[in-house]
């Protein structure tokens, strides 16, 4: 089979790989999706550490083809709809028990696209811990979105404790920052959405944004002011990783902000800002029981998560969905196959 690689200089191509076989406790899985995430560019370009060697794609879902030894049917069973949780770790510390294998604590975790062949070919090998059930009204492109990039926003809310009956800023409208924007309406908080791009903002008012903000055009600390009259935000989330200072500018006392966007370099001077009891923190994607609730989420509310989606590619029209993707000038794009 053919998988996009990067050679870490700016291109992607397509290069030859033997069909997977499933090992002990493994299945291969028919990839039905593969999203194209923002942070393939850092590895596009050769910023991130990564083997050149292994398949990109670390938004897959699809179907399984087969299963290997020790795989029970209760686990998989070929033709089962699944979304992957692209991380493995060893399966027993107390952080992958937790659903965050990304994180474990007692072996090197393996991340596909990183370290592991990834998604954007038409079969991965991966364990089966690794499997998610993808609930039958969602589609492959919503269930790979879910995977990483949707998935991320769902976290950074779950490590706020919730946004409902809020006033949240969401600053950036890339595919995060418009999900988060969709999740934080759909929970119950007065959204304002900000960027610097015109054609975002009109599609954050379609994800559920009460307010919208081009922060070039305006500033934001007197819209959110004048719609809070004066109390400013109780949340803000950070999708950038490029408006630090904007993010702290419009929380309020006793406000909570949440980092992840990248490079997302934070700094504050305590003295300036301890009466102001603001909880900062960080969030890094999303554990694999939070990926499954944000799936079922996602369609309980019927949520518009294709609506993401700007352009879909073939594989072997790699080179061109990356030079377009790099761009970064709108939208989304998605590896689909047949």
């Amino acid at each position: 089979m053919k998988g996009i690689t990067f050679a870490g200089d700016g291109t992607a191509a397509l290069t030859d790989f033997p069909d997977p076989e499933p090992g002990l406790g493994e299945v291969v899985v028919k990839i039905r999706a593969s999203g194209m995430c923002g942070s393939d560019l850092h590895f596009l370009h050769g910023n991130f550490d990564f083997d050149h060697s292994v398949i990109q794609g670390h938004e897959p879902c699809g179907e399984v083809y087969a299963v290997g030894e020790g795989v029970t049917p209760a686990q998989a069973a070929p033709g089962d709809r699944v979304m992957i949780h692209h991380y493995f770790g060893c399966g027993t510390c107390r952080r992958c028990r937790a659903g965050w294998p990304q994180m474990c604590e007692t072996a090197p975790g393996r991340t596909m696209a990183v370290h592991v062949n990834g998604g954007h070919a038409p079969y991965a090998v991966v364990p089966v811990a690794a499997l998610l059930p993808m609930p039958d009204r969602l589609s492959f492109k919503a269930g790979a979105a879910i995977g990483c990039g949707t998935g991320t926003a769902w976290g950074a809310i779950k490590r706020l404790g919730g946004v409902a009956d809020t006033v949240t800023v969401v600053i950036g409208q890339g595919p995060v920052g418009l999900s988060a924007t969709m999740f934080a309406a759909a929970l119950g908080a007065k959204v304002i959405a900000v960027d610097v791009d015109d054609r975002r903002l009109a599609k954050s008012r379609e994800f559920g944004a009460d307010v919208v903000v081009n922060s070039r055009a305006e500033s934001l600390v007197d819209v959110v002011s004048r719609y809070t009259r004066g109390r400013l935000a109780d949340v803000v989330m950070e999708t950038s990783g490029r408006a630090a200072d904007d993010a702290f500018s419009v929380l309020g006392t006793f406000g909570r902000v949440v980092f992840s966007g990248l490079p997302g370099e934070v700094t504050f001077t305590t003295q300036a800002v301890y009466k102001k009891q603001w909880t900062v923190m960080t969030s890094w994607t999303q554990s694999s029981i939070e990926q499954a609730r944000c799936a079922d989420f996602t369609v309980a509310h019927d949520l518009p998560v294709d609506d993401l989606y700007s352009h879909t590619w073939r594989l072997d029209q790699a080179a061109d969905a990356y030079a377009w993707f790099d761009k970064q000038d709108a939208g989304k794009g998605v590896i689909e196959f047949d």
